[in-house]
């Protein structure tokens, strides 16, 4: 199923590279992929859209990784990082850079895998009680959510004009203006963490079975839930800072790619995959239903994601 994925992220993905003012025919598409491309396909093909591609499949993959993670930890489809808090800190500390410090683009990067670190870490330490079950988790994080929701609205109104600008272009999770510049830190952060997530599959898939399950199995539960808390945040806070907080896609993401492996057990991988997958498609659907590459994707996947959001809350009433 993973391999079927991809085949469709490369489908969606040669589609994105050959649409827009300057039309490139699919085949052609790959010729200048290949090395193969005239003057013309080669600009609007790699110097234009590329980047933007691999930046909508590198932050849907570390939001789908990061989703899978908090879901498994908690027990919890509504576990993941929109619901319980740590996308909105790697917000609140990325506008305090923008909009406090005034700081650059490397800086809001800092300020947001801060943010969501210290959020994850509040989180956790609010809902310890003779370890952190699942559902107290979600609630803790659904509460913090609600306080970092009043600071980022409070940080906004009481900005200047041409920072309030700046900053909201970036809370509503857009790649528009994204480059190489943009991308080669995120993939960077991605070749360290995406081992640190694999390799704490395994924890994860133990700890689904219950604490003194996991620990009969020999697993460290407190310090194995730390290790996990701390990856995943880090892979949602890197997706933030790269985008900005594109909302709902860490929550759909694993949620789908279950539905469709049908496996057992957190699956990152599939998880990952998804997550590309709808960022691209999100991206692709936002620009041309604004005829433009104006609309964020933030706002697209924030429309199906909440449709989603409903149904799972229907379903689980």
């Amino acid at each position: 199923m993973s391999l079927g994925l991809a085949v469709v992220i490369l489908v969606v993905g040669v589609i994105a590279l050959g649409t827009g003012s300057i039309h490139v025919p699919p085949l052609d598409v790959v010729r200048t992929l290949l090395g193969n491309g005239s003057r013309l396909s080669d600009f609007a093909v790699l110097d234009l859209r590329l980047p933007r591609v691999l930046l909508a499949l590198a932050v849907g993959a570390a939001l789908g990784m990061s989703g899978a993670v908090f879901q498994s930890l908690s027990r919890n489809p509504l576990g993941s990082p929109d619901i319980i808090g740590f996308n909105y800190g790697a917000t609140t500390g990325g506008l305090l850079v923008i909009l406090v410090f005034g700081g650059g683009a490397p800086a809001v990067s800092g300020g947001a895998l801060a943010g969501g670190l210290v959020t994850a870490l509040a989180v956790y330490l609010l809902a310890w009680q003779r370890g952190v079950r699942g559902s107290r988790l979600v609630l803790v994080g659904i509460g913090i959510s609600a306080i970092l929701q009043a600071v980022n609205f409070y940080l906004i109104v009481n900005a200047q004009l041409a920072d309030v600008a700046r900053a909201t272009v970036w809370i509503t999770g857009s790649l528009n203006n994204l480059g190489w510049t943009q991308l080669w830190p995120l993939v960077a952060a991605l070749v360290v963490l995406i081992p640190l997530l694999l390799a704490g599959a395994r924890w994860l898939d133990m700890l689904e079975m219950g604490d003194d399950t996991a620990a009969a199995l020999g697993v460290p539960v407190e310090r194995s839930r730390v290790y996990l808390l701390i990856v995943g945040t880090a892979a949602c806070a890197v997706a933030t800072a790269a985008a900005g907080p594109i909302a709902f896609v860490a929550l759909t993401a694993p949620q789908l790619a279950k539905r469709l492996t049908r496996a057992a057990g957190a699956s990152i991988l599939p998880a990952a995959w998804m997550g590309a997958l709808l960022v691209l498609a999100a991206d692709f659907v936002a620009q041309r239903v604004a005829g433009s590459s104006t609309l964020p994707v933030g706002v697209a996947t924030a429309a199906l994601g909440g449709a989603y959001l409903g149904w799972l809350l229907w379903r689980r009433r």
